[in-house]
């Protein structure tokens, strides 16, 4: 039996997530592990997905995260998903202890010492704060605009 038995992954739904999204999918299929798909909806400064009404974002969203969830599963792994409301960093946080995650699995905008800075990074925030281990996982070339 693993010692990590649930996996969070946190997804913008956005291709720079989806190498730590196929990432998490493997280690779960591998490590024949639970996995929950999780996406931090934020209700003030929408971007990108749904910059409509909120309902209609939230929809978009649990729409999204269910085609992670069947990507997953038809990989061969166990998979939920879970929409969650707040600010990223605490959020993926408060979801992983919610859930009892044994590691989370987050993706990296690729951004500079300096970008980090000036910006925040939500997966360094994951980092410092998760009280189990977090793996980050860089965007590949092709998912890079």
């Amino acid at each position: 039996m693993s010692i990590i038995e649930t996996i969070l992954v946190a997804t913008d739904l956005t291709d720079a997530s989806a190498a730590a999204t196929d990432q998490a999918i493997e280690l779960a299929v591998r490590l024949e592990a639970g996995l929950i798909v999780l996406n931090v909806f934020q209700l003030r400064g929408i971007v990108g997905i749904g910059r409509g009404r909120p309902v209609e974002s939230r929809e978009q969203r649990a729409t999204g995260a269910q085609a992670v969830v069947q990507e997953a599963r038809a990989a061969g792994a166990r998979a939920t998903f879970l929409l969650w409301d707040g600010d990223p960093g605490d959020s993926i946080i408060a979801a992983a202890e919610s859930e009892a995650a044994d590691m989370i699995v987050v993706g990296s905008h690729g951004r500079s010492t300096v970008g980090r800075f000036v910006l925040g990074s939500v997966s360094d925030h994951v980092v410092h704060h998760a009280q189990c281990p977090v793996l980050v996982v860089r965007p590949r070339e092709s998912d890079v605009s």
